[in-house]
This record gives C-alpha cells, sequence and structure tokens, in this order.
C-alpha cells in the first residue's frame, strides 16, 4: 500500500494510524464522550452511557484496524462502519439534550466535534479510494 501523506501535515507521511488526523480529531471526541458518559445520571449507566463509549471507541478502533488492512476496499469498509458510527453518536447527542443529561450549547458543540471527525473521515475514504484507482492504472 502506498504511504498516505497525512494533508494536515503534507511534509510529514503517514506511517501509522496515530499519524492521522482523522484519527487524532476521533480520539479527542472519544475523550470527550466518555467524560461525559460519567457524568451521566446512574439510570443511563449500563444503557445510554454504554451505548455512547461502544459508539465512540468503535470511531478509533475502526479507523486503526482500516488502516492496518491490506487492501484499499477493506479499509474503505471499515471507514464507512466508523462513519455509521459517528452517526449513531449524534443521535445518542440528541437525546442526551432531549432528557436534559446536557445543555443545549454543550450537545451543539460535540455534535459540532462529531460532525468534523466525519469530513475528514469523508476526505480520508476519498484519499484512500484516490490511492486505489491510481494503483490500479
Amino acid at each position: 500500500m502506498e504511504t498516505i501523506v497525512n494533508t494536515a501535515m503534507a511534509a510529514k507521511p503517514v506511517r501509522d494510524f496515530k499519524d492521522l488526523e482523522v484519527w487524532r480529531t476521533a480520539r479527542e471526541l472519544r475523550r470527550e464522550l466518555y467524560r461525559m458518559a460519567k457524568a451521566l445520571p446512574d439510570i443511563e449507566k449500563f444503557g445510554l452511557a454504554s451505548q455512547i463509549r461502544r459508539a465512540a471507541i468503535s470511531v478509533t478502533a475502526n479507523i486503526a484496524e482500516g488502516f492496518g488492512r491490506f487492501g484499499y476496499q477493506e479499509n474503505a469498509q471499515m471507514c464507512r462502519q466508523a462513519r455509521g458510527s459517528l452517526y449513531e453518536l449524534r443521535d445518542h447527542l440528541t437525546t442526551c439534550v432531549d432528557e436534559g443529561y446536557l445543555g443545549p450549547a454543550e450537545g451543539e458543540r460535540l455534535d459540532a466535534l462529531t460532525q468534523t471527525v466525519t469530513r475528514l473521515l469523508n476526505g480520508y475514504l476519498r484519499s484512500t479510494l484516490a490511492l486505489k484507482r491510481r494503483s490500479e492504472t
């Protein structure tokens, strides 16, 4: 597989998933959501909080796993799974706001961070598929 160039640091090639801007931003999101989940009421600890933690960790784990896969298609599939988890998180954040567990401003801030990760992931997916097309020619 070709070396992917990190768009945020064009001079530094990406050699590990931890070099990816999308993974680093998703990690930041995961940390924030874990903190938020810890603050949910006890009644939600094994329901909503657990779902939030699982979806948040799924994003970073799928990006990492996809990076480690041999083929472009496998990487793309893992990115699509991560994207699905991001949309799941957006719904969970809406639930937190609707139930009064999270203020509207904090909900909007976390949703915006989730959307940022989604945009970065879409860009990473496009670049991965472009590398695939170039390797086929």
